[in-house]
């Protein structure tokens, strides 16, 4: 059974990096509002890696802007790193992202004028903090940039640069590293490669990952795979299988019969029901 697990509620909590609890984000008001989330409860425990998936408007990358901070819920709450988001103002959100969160986006979000080597210790710098140039190096080692420190991005392919933002996204050891899309503009090979990467920082070091794909050979790199729908947990698989997640996928797809509820919502297994 996978280590995260999804809930509507109850039960004694593990230790965590990221919690939702009840979170319920809306568009517009009126008439004319759209529930982007409802009412979503999550829990993701540390070392683990998640992915999060679901058709086109399914909410998912709005639970990833909320569990970031990078907007706020119409209701509920979003516990990281033990922290809850709900009474910090926008000063300290930036503040936490910038030493608890990392991120790795489709487009990589290199500064064209530094070097490899700056641009990973950027957010360091930001934050007044002095970078480990020893770790640096090892870290672009291990990430096969070892011959790349003084290279600037257009001197690399894609792969090397979302490397580039790994290894940016990792040195500040980050709770949980949060992945858009990481291999969305990638081709075949080097996205196995850098969804190799991303596996190795969780089963390594103990990193925390949620990611969202649309990329079912993504999500069977995951412990777990989240699958959204009309901005709700829709079901959830433990060792995901990329035939088995593109089968679920499809079903999500279709026309849905009216959901079953017990209690306050949903209920959600934690196992994997293939």
């Amino acid at each position: 059974m996978s280590r995260t697990a999804y809930s509507r509620g109850g039960g004694a909590p593990a230790p965590h990096a990221l919690e939702l609890h009840d979170v319920t984000k809306r568009h517009g008001h009126g008439d004319a509002a759209v529930t982007a989330l409802d009412r979503v409860t999550m829990r993701v425990p540390r070392a683990t890696f998640t992915a999060v998936m679901g058709p086109s408007g399914s909410g998912k990358s709005t639970l990833l802007h909320c569990a970031a901070g990078l907007d706020r819920p119409t209701s509920g709450s979003v516990v990281l790193d033990g922290r809850d988001l709900r009474g910090m103002d926008e000063t300290a959100l930036t503040r936490l992202r910038r030493d608890r969160m990392g991120f790795v986006f489709q487009s990589f979000n290199l500064v064209p004028t530094l070097t490899v080597e700056q641009n990973v210790t950027l957010p360091l710098e930001f934050a007044g903090r002095r970078a480990d140039r020893r770790r640096v190096r090892e870290l672009l080692a291990r990430l096969g940039l070892g011959d790349r420190t003084g290279h600037r991005p257009a001197e690399l392919s894609g792969g090397q640069q979302q490397r580039v933002a790994i290894a940016r996204a990792l040195l500040s050891e980050p709770a949980v590293i949060f992945a858009d899309e990481p291999t969305g503009a990638l081709d075949t090979r080097v996205a196995r490669e850098v969804l190799t990467i991303l596996r190795e920082a969780v089963s390594l070091t103990g990193q925390t990952i949620v990611m969202v794909t649309h990329d079912p050979v993504a999500a069977s790199y995951a412990d777990t795979v989240v699958f959204f729908a009309d901005g709700r947990i829709a079901d959830s698989m433990a060792r995901p299988h990329a035939a088995a997640v593109a089968e679920r996928m499809a079903r999500l797809s279709e026309p849905a019969p009216p959901a079953r509820t017990a209690g306050t919502g949903l209920l959600h297994r934690t196992g994997d029901p293939r």
